[in-house]
């Protein structure tokens, strides 16, 4: 009699279980009855050879069902990206392509590249999902996102990163400053100076914290902004100087506003963006066209 073997079905209520720690949720989650998704995992457990999870409430994973869980989401992410190749050359998009977008990007590159996605490419969509940088990095790594644009680097060693573009950073400060009167600011200009920076959470938070050691400036942690919007207000204030990417410089402050804004000289200060999806992904040529789109809209 020939021996039975594991299905993907059976991996994805594993996972699902898992995940939740409830049969009841599980089996709303997959859309199947409880005993129906009860008897899938006693069928997986039976090949296994050993129980997966412990019996209560919550189920909790053995220490053979932790060993399967992460090869399991690695088999339905490899299935996923097999099922998800449809492009009929490399510079044809077709589909649906999820984006994940820090949030200190998205509303300046995104509207230019969904329009030219849809005049050049109408077969193609592009569901775009904004989201902290960390949180990107797991979602993509996890299946939620097939691609993410952030802020270089990105913890990962199964993404694959394509760089973009070199973004300035500029110092931004209330109209009236003393620096205001210089035509750029120099790394000298800003030691002693009080730097505002966004929530630790955003990669440009530890760039921040870099260059005021570089510069013998001082980042002040009491006041984190949640927003480029938020710290660029606290600049106008005069509650110190704020260090801020050019697309975001170029598209929300205008000449007359309630901050000055100067560039660095010599070019030291900048992000890295760059685009990144999981290592072998079905669609890399297609992603490959998008990352060229993406820097002809930072342009």
């Amino acid at each position: 009699m020939p021996r039975p073997k594991t299905t993907l079905r059976q991996l994805s209520y594993f996972i699902a279980l898992a995940d939740t720690g409830s049969f009841t949720r599980a089996a709303e989650q997959m859309g199947v009855s409880q005993p129906s998704l009860s008897q899938q995992i006693r069928a997986l457990e039976t090949i296994i050879g050993a129980p997966l999870f412990e019996r209560g409430v919550p189920a909790i994973l053995t220490p053979l069902g932790r060993d399967l869980l992460d090869r399991a989401r690695s088999i339905l992410l490899d299935v996923t990206d097999l099922e998800e190749v449809r492009t009929t050359s490399t510079d044809t998009l077709i589909g649906t392509i999820r984006l994940g977008v820090s949030p200190t990007l998205g509303a300046y590159l995104m509207p230019s590249l969904v329009a030219r996605l849809h005049r050049e490419h109408p077969a193609l969509r592009v569901h775009v999902r904004e989201g902290l940088p960390t949180v990107l990095a797991r979602d993509l790594a996890n299946g939620v996102h097939d691609l993410i644009l952030a802020q270089l680097p990105v913890a990962g060693s199964s993404l694959h990163s394509e760089r973009l573009f070199r973004e300035p950073l500029h110092v931004t400060m209330a109209a009236d400053h003393p620096l205001r009167s210089k035509r750029y600011i120099t790394p000298a200009d800003l030691r002693g100076a009080n730097l505002l920076t966004l929530m630790p959470e955003y990669r440009l938070a530890e760039q921040v914290a870099a260059i005021a050691m570089d510069v013998g400036a001082h980042v002040l942690r009491d006041y984190e902004g949640t927003s480029l919007d938020a710290i660029r207000q606290m600049a106008g204030m005069g509650m110190g100087l704020a260090l801020l990417p050019e697309l975001y410089v170029r598209q929300e402050i205008r000449e007359g506003d309630d901050v000055v804004v100067r560039p660095i000289k010599g070019g030291r200060y900048y992000r890295e963006i760059g685009l990144l999806w999981r290592q072998g992904a079905g669609r890399a040529p297609a992603f490959g066209l998008i990352a060229d789109l993406l820097r002809a809209a930072a342009a």
